[in-house]
């Protein structure tokens, strides 16, 4: 079977189905980025400071206590198996799409990679490996913009019918 382009094929309520199945996943999605933003700034050190505390800093403004290996545990659980659904079918939907195959590979792949990353360097970071802070602020920022590219390709797709 042909995947490549299949998206084109689909009847229209599947499209549209699809469609608004990515806008709200997508709402879901970039709430969560609203609620990093409002917990720690886009900074290594202020990722830091979420996961360790900053009890040492006299001068903070908002207190911040080191995690609890039970909150840490459970962070680390919900987001990688909650991430991996929503990468698994967002990257089912981009498997039909029309799209050069190494792109598309990648579009596919590397969220699982961002998603290991980021939430096991979070964990690693807690422990004191206290660089893995760039590892997940990379890797978060490159999670965010392949998961903003696979949308606006599958939207893109599943809207327009092709010409």
């Amino acid at each position: 079977m042909q995947l490549n382009g299949f998206i084109y094929t689909l009847p229209r309520e599947i499209r549209l189905l699809i469609s608004t199945f990515i806008i709200v996943l997508s709402i879901g999605f970039y709430t969560g980025l609203l609620f990093v933003s409002e917990t720690s700034t886009a900074n290594p050190d202020s990722i830091e400071e979420q996961y360790i505390g900053n009890e040492d800093n006299e001068d903070a403004k908002v207190m911040k206590f080191k995690k609890s290996s039970k909150e840490m545990l459970t962070l680390v659980h919900n987001h990688i198996l909650s991430m991996s659904i929503i990468f698994f079918l967002v990257g089912l939907l981009l498997s039909i799409t029309q799209l050069n195959k190494k792109m598309k590979l990648f579009l596919i792949i590397e969220p699982f990679v961002s998603v290991l990353l980021t939430f096991g360097g979070i964990y690693l970071l807690w422990t004191g490996v206290s660089w893995m802070k760039y590892i997940v602020m990379l890797s978060g920022t490159i999670m965010t913009l392949t998961y903003t590219v696979a949308i606006l390709i599958i939207l893109k797709q599943s809207l327009l019918a092709k010409r």
